[in-house]
């Protein structure tokens, strides 16, 4: 198995470990409180990731100030609407809704980015999307502000990662990782003002186990994404759906239909195709523009070529 294939198991795994803890504080404290001190606690491990060369003084020097904080505050309230959806409604089905996220980043990259859509992608995509509904089934039964959460959830993650497309090439890496959890920080510790309750000792234990398990995650995802192409490492992002059905089964006793399992099935599989149909095309690419610079000269660094990323 490559090394970033195995971290991104682990990345995974530890993610949603900690959104298992999230969703097992229910209401007993608010979103908002919630967010605040796991945010706090993920900054520990997130610290020692410092880019090489950069200074954490230099994040607010910014080339695109409105775009930077732009994409700071969908991150938060991403990141508010999904902790919403994981203590209100299953699981697994709060998992399905956030993974209709590829769809609104397609949109968005064709609307804000002029990018061109491979049919295949739009296709799957669909198919993803019909997958949710299997999962959701509107109509056919009773939905709750959780759902609605997190579907905005996607919509705001996917604001988030197509402001940071835009941004990531010519800011500084600092600003990316200390402006957004500056702003899930304050914004969380103005909010959970009204409602706050002090956290008792086993409480504040678990948001601090849960906000580490965060901070583990996303230094395990660099490494994942730095030692695996990108089209393995997305595939395994799935894996939390898995995880999903098992800790909710195990921790909080909801077992989802055959209805479900069906849905959860095709989102699944319409996201591994849509990954695997885009690496494909990426080493396609690469390949070709490795033939094309043969008769001029020396072959290019190939590693250097980038592939179509929708």
């Amino acid at each position: 198995m490559p090394t970033g294939v195995f971290y991104a198991i682990v990345a995974y795994s530890v993610y949603s470990c900690g959104d298992a803890i999230i969703k097992g504080f229910g209401q007993s404290l608010s979103v908002f409180e919630i967010g605040f001190f796991v945010a706090v606690f993920s900054l520990i491990p997130a610290a020692f990731v410092k880019p090489k060369g950069e200074r954490w003084r230099d994040s607010f020097k910014l080339k695109h100030p409105l775009l930077v904080h732009l994409r700071s505050f969908t991150g938060t309230a991403s990141s508010a609407l999904v902790t919403f959806a994981f203590v209100t409604i299953p699981f697994a089905e709060a998992y399905s809704l956030v993974f209709m996220m590829p769809l609104f980043i397609t949109v968005m990259s064709v609307v804000l980015l002029k990018e061109r859509v491979h049919a295949v992608r739009w296709a799957m995509l669909t198919l993803g999307f019909l997958g949710v509904m299997l999962v959701v089934r509107p109509g056919f039964r009773e939905l709750e502000p959780g759902h609605l959460a997190a579907l905005c959830c996607a919509f705001f993650g996917a604001a988030t990662t197509t402001i940071l497309r835009v941004v990531a090439p010519v800011e500084k890496r600092v600003s990316l990782i200390a402006l957004p959890a500056l702003y899930i920080i304050v914004v969380n510790a103005i909010l959970m003002l009204p409602t706050f309750v002090l956290p008792t000792p086993t409480q504040f234990a678990l948001l601090a186990c849960s906000g580490a398990l965060v901070g583990l995650g996303h230094i395990l995802l660099i490494a994942a994404t730095r030692n695996a192409p990108a089209s393995q490492v997305a595939p395994i992002q799935y894996l939390q759906i898995v995880w999903a059905i098992a800790l909710g089964a195990f921790f909080f006793t909801e077992y989802p239909d055959w209805i479900a399992y069906a849905g959860i099935a095709v989102v699944i599989l319409s996201g591994l195709v849509n990954v695997l149909v885009d690496g494909t095309r990426t080493r396609i690419a690469g390949r070709f523009a490795e033939y094309r610079a043969r008769p001029g000269g020396p072959p290019s660094n190939i590693t250097e070529v980038q592939g179509p990323e929708i």
